[in-house]
């Protein structure tokens, strides 16, 4: 008969660990193994339900993406003998970050053992485990006291870092029911937060304090004639600075408005604030910035016409207005700030400050232009303000009529010079009318009358075609045959040093000089 000892050493691949030691035999190999199959993770779980809680919460590290849906087995293999390390697992190289709790600041530094205690493991079946790493959770009171005794919530991350515990770098009193501003912000907390003593245990108070009014921290030095609203009178940035939004200031005759009403009182009231002052006048209070240009006119002098209350820099005066005086603002002109023509060598200029183009724009056109057409420096006479390159100026009155071609082209095709661009200008008066001013004479001057050639006789300023030209009015009047020849065959083209030209006027016109 073969022993039963015998049998499960032909069936079991080998002895388990001490820790499963208990599970050995025939009768218990079902508590891991589905009969005749492997090793299913829910018998796993199913002793182990610390783990199932675990994965069930989707914490911890078996609940990282590298373990879960892995076989326990994989991990944990059995049957390599009762000292077989089933759980390999090295401290010093572990993530922690795969445990869903990620070690920052102090905690970097701090040993496994210092936080995987026993005395931190709120779960007891855990707790019996020795040198289990689980059984810990994220809330800070599993490892540390609670030294404000549940009075600021659970959630230390809001005030505190994992670098310290001392100061509370992320705590902002703004965001508490009490806002520090002015002189409060220099304050050491202990001032208004005092240590004490609460159940047998030093203890500082942040939550629990009076702070309706100022009394609880500050003496009444009115002895309460003035009730026990403060901030009617007194700001926060000091005491003796006065709350000039409380105190209604249009009860009086001089109303505040715009930025008066955030200038210190002292600032005006400088002999007190019972001290009767002279307001009905600007110049009262502030300088003649203008050193008296305006003070010819009441209205001016008082500054309404250009300021008001809400700033000095931005002027109130309207084009309307400056189309009243002597200067007219329009075209270009509208979008040029104030301070191109009345800020001056570092100061604001507005009387005397002249009326003509040349007063503030440069005569780019010197003598070139004469005073018929300029007359007193108007550039308006050719000019227009809504843009300089905009002319208006009747070619006519010059004595040369723009006709033809000569309509066609820009200004600056005949008025302008300079072989580059920076040495560009513009010239009118030193232009000629002749046409080889501006013309090239193809015909090498052979139509001079004098110092220049009439082009217009054969010309006209449609086109280079001699359109005008009647062969019948020159000395050689073209008959019979002769009016169905090209011109080339009477009129050759001939060479004149390096210039080639036709040459139209012949001086012998016998048939024998063109026929042998």
């Amino acid at each position: 008969m073969i022993s039963a000892s015998f049998t499960f050493a032909q069936i079991s691949p080998g002895e388990l660990t001490d820790a499963h030691s208990n599970l050995e035999g025939l009768s218990n190999c079902t508590k891991c193994h589905e009969m005749g199959e492997k090793v299913l993770n829910s018998k796993c779980l199913d002793c182990h339900s610390e783990i199932r809680s675990l994965i069930n919460s989707s914490s911890g590290y078996h609940s990282s993406s590298d373990v879960k849906g892995n076989e326990c087995g994989k991990c944990h293999p059995e049957h390599f003998g009762r000292k077989f390390r089933i759980v390999n697992f090295d401290p010093d190289g572990f993530d922690h970050n795969k445990t869903g709790y990620t070690l920052t600041g102090s905690h970097l530094k701090v040993k496994c053992n210092d936080c995987h205690q026993t005395k931190n493991i709120i779960d007891p079946e855990i707790s019996k485990r020795k040198g289990t790493y689980l059984g810990l959770n994220s809330n800070c009171f599993s490892c540390h006291e609670d030294h404000h005794q549940k009075t600021l919530g659970d959630n230390c991350g809001n005030c505190h870092t994992t670098e310290k515990f001392k100061p509370a770098a992320k705590f902002e009193h703004n965001s508490a029911k009490f806002k520090l501003t002015g002189k409060h912000v220099d304050v050491e907390c202990s001032k208004c937060h005092p240590a004490t003593q609460k159940n047998g245990k030093e203890f500082q108070m942040f939550t629990g304090l009076n702070f309706t009014n100022c009394a609880p921290c500050h003496k009444d030095v009115h002895q309460g004639r003035f009730g026990q609203d403060c901030k009617t009178c007194h700001v926060t940035t000091g005491f003796k600075i006065i709350n000039q939004k409380s105190f209604n200031h249009n009860k009086t005759d001089f109303p505040l408005k715009g930025k008066h009403q955030f200038v210190d009182c002292n600032k005006c009231h400088k002999s007190g604030l019972q001290t009767k002052l002279k307001y009905k006048k600007c110049i009262d209070c502030h300088a003649d910035y203008h050193d008296e240009q305006f003070t010819d006119n009441e209205q001016i002098q008082n500054c309404s016409d250009c300021h008001n209350e809400n700033g000095f820099e931005r002027s109130q005066y309207s084009i309307d207005m400056h189309n009243k005086t002597k200067f007219k603002l329009s075209g270009a002109h509208l979008a040029i700030p104030c301070q191109y023509c009345h800020f001056q060598q570092g100061k604001w200029v507005f009387r005397k400050i002249g009326l003509d183009c040349i007063d503030c724009h440069k005569n780019v056109h010197g003598n070139e232009i004469q005073e018929k057409y300029l007359g007193k420096n108007d550039c308006t006479n050719c000019h227009a303000t809504e843009s300089w390159g905009t002319i208006f100026f009747e070619h006519n009155r010059t004595g040369f009529e723009l006709f033809g071609k000569h309509k066609e082209q820009t200004c600056k095709k005949c008025h302008e010079q300079g072989e580059n661009e920076s040495d560009h200008h513009l010239i009118f008066k030193s232009i000629k009318k002749n046409c080889e001013y501006c013309h090239n004479d193809v015909h090498a001057g052979q139509f001079k009358e004098g110092e220049f050639s009439d082009c217009t006789l054969c010309h006209t300023f449609e086109n280079w075609k001699p359109d005008k030209f009647d062969h019948e009015k020159t000395k050689f009047s073209l008959k019979g045959a002769h009016e169905k020849l090209r011109c080339l065959k009477c009129h050759p083209a001939v060479n004149r040093g390096n210039k080639q030209f036709v040459k139209y006027r012949l001086e012998d016109f016998k048939c024998s000089a063109c026929h042998s």
